[in-house]
């Protein structure tokens, strides 16, 4: 099937563990900072990095803060949490990655708990619960990953009897590019099972330097894809590791989607979104344009999670085997929402029609 959709059940129903994330679980830090903050740190408004030594004592900080917020984080599992919340179906998502044994994992674990997903970490004896500082200042947001035992998962977790159980109880697969960094095992094992029973297997670009760095098992995975996702800077940088000699996106997304794929009847949909411009979807060898919601002056609070809300609200309407169309309309929805409050939260229902 083109779609790169599943034939078992009719539209709107989902069945439970139907969609299975893998990632970096990180206790997001929220705080509204100032630019003395960012400055003391030598951090960037608007910007993500990982942390460095001389950023430890600003986690310290910020936990001091009053008007601090916890939230689980990370990118699948911010997808996990968004997809979640528009299905509206309890336990319709599973998710999986590496904790410690502390504090800040008992946290992560109530918060992804109490919106419904359905979360099975391994833990990490020795390495802490991953942090992300996330510093607001106006209507951006600095933010700093320590990945610590967020980057210590191993397949040994993935194929305990119980775990393998959930993949091969879901019908879809969700996993961020930054896990190309922590178990591109675990990535290669899920996606041939998904090959394998014809599921739909999906993945997302993540940042610009995943291309850069992590190129080899970023096109190990590739022809696994049927989904793949990815903003205009993240393209860019694909397109140039790959040497598409384009910098135009919706050319890139053509180039990507065209890619040598496994299962090739069923060509990879290739999703890139641009900002306040139009997401690029490029379905069966054509490119559309999508237009996204456009913001009132001053609804900007934070874009902190904007792209990881636009896949949870794709995906929440994907797994209930919507048209493209409609899943693209439910992620654009889900980022307007998303952009609109600090950090990646949302109301107790979404009001999607």
């Amino acid at each position: 099937m083109s779609s790169g959709q599943t034939e078992d059940c009719g539209p709107h129903h989902i069945s439970n563990g139907a969609l299975f994330g893998m990632g970096n679980p990180l206790l997001d830090i929220c705080v509204t900072g100032t630019q003395e903050l960012l400055d003391k740190y030598k951090l960037k408004a608007d910007d993500q990095i990982l942390s460095e030594p001389s950023h430890i004592p600003l986690f310290e900080e910020l936990c001091e803060d009053k008007g601090v917020e916890f939230l689980a984080g990370g990118a699948t599992q911010n997808a996990m949490k968004v997809a979640q919340w528009m299905s509206d179906k309890p336990n319709s998502t599973v998710f999986m990655g590496c904790i410690g044994k502390d504090k800040f994992g008992d946290i992560l674990k109530t918060k992804a708990e109490a919106v419904g997903v359905s979360v099975h970490y391994q833990y990490h004896e020795k390495e802490a619960t991953g942090t992300a500082a996330c510093i607001i200042t106006g209507n951006n947001r600095s933010l700093v990953a320590n990945l610590a035992a967020a980057n210590c998962f191993t397949k040994d977790h993935l194929d305990e009897t119980q775990h393998w159980e959930m993949v091969t109880k879901a019908k879809y697969y969700y996993i961020a590019g930054f896990f190309l960094t922590v178990s591109p095992p675990s990535i290669m094992e899920v996606a041939k099972h998904s090959l394998a029973e014809k599921k739909t297997f999906m993945m997302n670009l993540s940042a610009p330097f995943l291309s850069q760095f992590f190129k080899d098992p970023l096109v190990a995975a590739m022809p696994y894809i049927d989904i793949l996702f990815g903003n205009e800077s993240e393209a860019d940088a694909f397109s140039t590791a790959m040497e598409f000699g384009t910098k135009d996106v919706k050319e890139i997304a053509l180039k990507t989607a065209a890619l040598p794929k496994e299962d090739e009847g069923r060509p990879r949909i290739v999703v890139f979104t641009q900002g306040e411009h139009p997401t690029i979807i490029v379905q069966d060898g054509k490119a559309t344009e999508y237009p996204v919601i456009p913001l009132k002056e001053g609804e900007l609070v934070d874009t902190n999670g904007a792209g990881d809300a636009f896949v949870g609200g794709f995906l929440a309407q994907l797994i209930q085997k919507h048209p493209i169309a409609e899943c693209v309309r439910a992620g654009n929805y889900a980022a307007n929402v998303i952009i609109k409050r600090a950090g990646c939260t949302f109301p107790e229902k979404p009001d999607y029609k």
